[in-house]
């Protein structure tokens, strides 16, 4: 009688390791699923980074216009009336990493132009437009912001 149990144990065995083993369908979708989730981590940390890189140009577009509209409030009503006193046009260059990797430019307009407005005071007015352009990843963008000055206005009071 023990001769059988020993045999009996041996089959229950053999049956629960064939039972334990994965078929190969299972591994295929195993593996199937893991791709997946890579696929899908690997899509998202790419797009993460485009995102990150796409707010640091328009970050950098934003510093620019700004930097130039802080010089123009500095400027004397004679000089903004002057035409040719500002310039018209001008480059940036942006590297966001290290010197030695190419970087973005920018390129840009300072358009000095009459306030659009018809009251008594419209040519102690002009309005100023700084805007810049650049591309990145073949798509042109634009940043553009535009504010008033007066011959009255806010430079008569720094000097």
């Amino acid at each position: 009688m023990h001769a059988f149990m020993v045999n009996l144990s041996n089959v229950f065995l053999r049956k629960t390791r064939r039972r334990t083993a994965f078929t190969l369908v299972e591994v295929m979708v195993s593996v199937a699923v893991a791709g997946i989730v890579f696929l899908g981590v690997y899509a998202g940390l790419s797009s993460g980074f485009a995102v990150v890189e796409l707010a640091r140009e328009n970050l950098r577009a934003t510093q620019i216009v700004q930097e130039k509209m802080e010089t123009i409030r500095l400027y004397t009503w004679n000089q903004i009336a002057t035409p040719g006193f500002i310039p018209t046009n001008f480059t940036e260059v942006f590297f966001a990493g290290t010197q030695s990797t190419s970087g973005l430019t920018y390129t840009g307009a300072v358009e000095i132009a009459s306030a659009p407005i018809s009251e008594s005071y419209s040519n102690d007015l002009k309005a100023v437009t700084v805007r810049v352009t650049w591309s990145s990843a073949n798509v042109p963008r634009t940043r553009e912001m535009t504010t008033f000055v007066s011959r009255y206005g806010l430079q008569n009071y720094i000097y």
